[in-house]
């Protein structure tokens, strides 16, 4: 019988995102998540059907959380520029020691899933469109304000930004990294606001 009949929902998925990020998907065994959510295996599979659905869910939220950061970052800056430039900065200020891992829990995902994983992979990838989305309408949104000239390719200057931050995100990952992340992030940043500057052909 499972050891508990109820249980807080957003307390496990916090609990199963920490571990799923720092120990990956295929790394994570169901003795790991047994006791890190202190749940018997009935219960996580009554609760979540199955360890994929329990990751994907934790991903999902994972995903959420970003999209706000990334929305907060723009609601509160000067500009639409300024906010994504913001964005970029925030990844400097991620503790390595508090974290459960050095990378983005997306970036970990999107490398160890096959391509043709049928569940996961599809879910990553969609998850980071979407941020590519929200990314490119920030630069529509500079060109309309005259931050970016007509000329501005918003869509192509997203895709950019996103393999730029995927980049700092996987090389996060390297335990001597933290001080070149703090440049790197800076240097991003302040590509970003160089491109007020910029001509466009």
């Amino acid at each position: 019988m499972a050891r508990h009949a109820s249980y807080d929902r957003e307390d496990v998925l916090a609990k199963a995102q920490a571990l799923f990020w720092r120990k990956g998907y295929h790394g994570t065994s169901l003795k790991d998540l047994e006791a890190a959510l202190d749940m018997r295996p009935g219960s996580i599979y009554a609760a979540f059907g199955s360890k994929e659905a329990l990751f994907g869910e934790a991903l999902k939220d994972y995903g959420r959380q970003a999209m706000a950061q990334f929305q907060k970052a723009q609601q509160t800056a000067a500009s639409p520029l300024a906010g994504l430039a913001n964005h970029v900065r925030a990844f400097a200020c991620i503790d390595p020691d508090t974290a459960p891992s050095r990378a983005c829990m997306l970036v970990k995902t999107l490398l160890e899933m096959p391509d043709d994983d049928p569940v996961l992979r599809l879910q990553t990838e969609e998850m980071m469109q979407k941020m590519e989305a929200e990314f490119a309408g920030a630069f529509r949104a500079a060109q309309l304000n005259g931050e970016l000239p007509a000329s501005a390719n918003p869509e192509r200057l997203a895709s950019r930004l996103q393999a730029a931050i995927f980049g700092l995100r996987a090389y996060a990952q390297r335990s001597d990294a933290q001080s070149r992340i703090i440049q790197m992030t800076e240097d991003i940043a302040l590509d970003i606001e160089a491109l007020s500057q910029r001509e466009f052909a």
